[in-house]
């Protein structure tokens, strides 16, 4: 006997909207940085990211090269994405109707990306990359990424993340669903979106995660709005079952992808300096430094100009407070140049941008700024 798995030719049923006010763009762009998720421009009505500057469209170079992103634009698309609330109320400011993408590596998001368009499957082989589908098996019906994810969450004894109440879930506007979870483990997943066909989660499921961008609930496009369904706000961790099958299809980085860079010899004597002989600056300054140092491990699509903007206003604030000495900013520019070899003037400019601004509020003990 065959074995049946069934499925509805309609859109599977979701739980109802919950009646809301709609915010602003501005203010659903500031409550995803509130929440550590670096946010950039869309276009509007689009969920495409707003368009580079004409010099950027005109000169093709590397984001990690752009004079744009230090200076505050939102070339690049997630490469520009921000937590800087300042800036944040400058893009929105410039453009209301801009829609809103998060950057899901730099905010450890991983994002189950659900297609709703029915269509006539692949072969069998090319349902689930990495799994054979038997003929036994009765695939009438199937046509959605609902249906394969259905598919695979069966096969491994577990409930389709579709159907998670447990975590942030957005209805999209073509009929699709976003799951998010957070990371775990400080593992850096990658994106299946603009990958090859074997990398996806199954067919019609793919996986935004580093190097790819998610559109915000909220934002709304020609086609409708990025809508959340149910009670939950927030992503829940990865499980591990989907931990394991992102694995198991290639969403990690190669074994040859470089250790992360060590503070290098003459930057680990600056800390030392910098602490003035308080037992608590080094390890405080240690920890400022390290996504600094982290971004060592790939050439671009870290957020580096965004994190050391964030490690020199703290270094600044810090400095202010009298809790670091002046040493620690050559801490922080010999890390930076470490990650980033070349790059020297760049980096001076982030950082000097960035102390100024962080000097102006000292970061007294209490972790409060005046």
């Amino acid at each position: 006997m065959p074995t049946e798995l069934r499925f509805s030719s309609s859109e599977p049923e979701l739980p109802p909207l919950l009646p809301s006010v709609a915010a602003p763009s501005l203010l659903a762009a500031q409550w995803c940085a509130r929440r550590g998720w670096p946010v950039h421009p869309l276009s509007p009505g689009h969920k495409s990211p707003a368009g580079n500057c004409s010099d950027c469209r005109e000169n093709a170079h590397a984001p990690s090269d752009c004079a744009c992103l230090p200076a505050g634009r939102w070339c690049h698309s997630f490469y520009a994405a921000t937590l800087n609330q300042r800036r944040i109320q400058q893009w929105w400011d410039h453009n209301p109707e801009f829609g809103i993408g998060v950057s899901c590596g730099p905010a450890g998001l991983v994002v189950i990306d659900i297609d709703a368009h029915e269509a006539e499957p692949p072969a069998r082989n090319r349902i689930l990359p990495g799994i054979p589908i038997g003929d036994q098996v009765d695939l009438t019906g199937l046509a959605t990424g609902f249906h394969t994810l259905a598919v695979l969450a069966a096969l491994r004894g577990q409930n389709s993340p579709a159907e998670d109440t447990t975590t942030l879930r957005v209805r999209t506007p073509s009929g699709g669903l976003h799951v998010w979870y957070r990371t775990t483990g400080n593992r850096q997943w990658l994106s299946s979106v603009g990958s090859t066909p074997g990398r996806a989660l199954a067919w019609q499921v793919d996986i935004r995660a580093h190097g790819s961008y998610i559109v915000a609930p909220g934002t709304t496009t020609q086609h409708g709005t990025y809508t959340p369904i149910g009670d939950t706000r927030e992503p829940a961790a990865l499980p591990l079952w989907l931990a394991q099958e992102l694995d198991r299809t290639g969403h990690l980085p190669a074994p040859s992808v470089p250790a992360p860079r060590p503070v290098p010899p003459r930057a680990q004597q600056a800390v030392l300096t910098a602490g003035g002989g308080r037992q608590d600056a080094g390890p405080t300054l240690a920890t400022i430094l390290a996504p600094i140092a982290a971004c060592g491990q790939v050439t671009e699509g870290a957020g580096f100009s965004d994190a050391l903007n964030r490690a020199a206003y703290t270094l600044g604030g810090l400095i202010a407070a009298g809790r670091l000495s002046e040493e620690a900013e050559q801490a922080l520019k010999d890390t930076a140049a470490t990650a980033r070899p070349g790059q020297e003037l760049r980096i001076q400019q982030i950082i000097r941008s960035g102390l100024t601004a962080g000097k102006q509020r000292p970061l007294h003990a209490s972790g409060r700024r005046p």
